[in-house]
């Protein structure tokens, strides 16, 4: 009977307790009543049932966890194909997000040149409305300072005219008399 001993190495305590159960089931099937005829053994149940309920307690934890793993491996499978979906779903999001802001981003630059192109036009404009606004009131302020000292120059010129004639006749006056004078004298 292929008994083992506990020196098949550590870590296998469990499966080591499965194959003394099971040889000692071996051994009570081996030491059993045969039924004439038939082949049929009697089996003590008692006996049967207190084995096999060693070889369930005897099973190690990591085949209860494998078995539990197994029996759910479905929903397990599924999860993952939720998580697997889900994660995919918010990469596309973040892509497309992603994509947005960039062409967000081009939009907003493209729109900044725009404006600040016509913010410098307009600002041209204005700077050669001021220049020609300027040129004009300073010719319209030099043409009318000419004519300011045109009318000062003529009144000047009919004032000196009044003071020569004045002074011409002043002047003959005074001839005049002195004529007079030197006759008389």
């Amino acid at each position: 009977m292929g008994r083992r001993s506990d020196s098949d190495g550590p870590g296998r305590g469990g499966i080591i307790d499965i194959i003394n159960v099971i040889d000692r089931l071996e051994t009570l099937i081996t030491t059993s009543k045969t039924v004439p005829v038939s082949g049929n053994i009697m089996l003590d149940k008692k006996k049967a049932m207190e084995l096999v309920d060693q070889m369930r307690l005897s099973i190690p934890q990591e085949v209860k966890a494998a078995t539990e793993v197994l029996a759910q491996k479905d929903q397990i499978v599924n999860q993952a194909t939720l998580d697997a979906r889900r994660t995919k779903s918010d990469a596309d999001q973040e892509y497309r997000q992603r994509m947005d802001q960039s062409d967000l981003v081009v939009s907003a630059e493209s729109r900044a040149q725009d404006t600040l192109r016509d913010a410098e036009q307009r600002a041209s404009r204005l700077l050669n409305q001021s220049e020609a606004e300027s040129t004009s009131r300073r010719s319209d302020a030099d043409a009318y300072a000419l004519r300011s000292l045109r009318a000062l120059e003529q009144e000047i010129s009919a004032i000196a005219g009044s003071v020569r004639r004045g002074i011409d006749l002043l002047a003959g006056q005074t001839t005049s008399r002195m004529v007079a004078q030197d006759a008389e004298n």
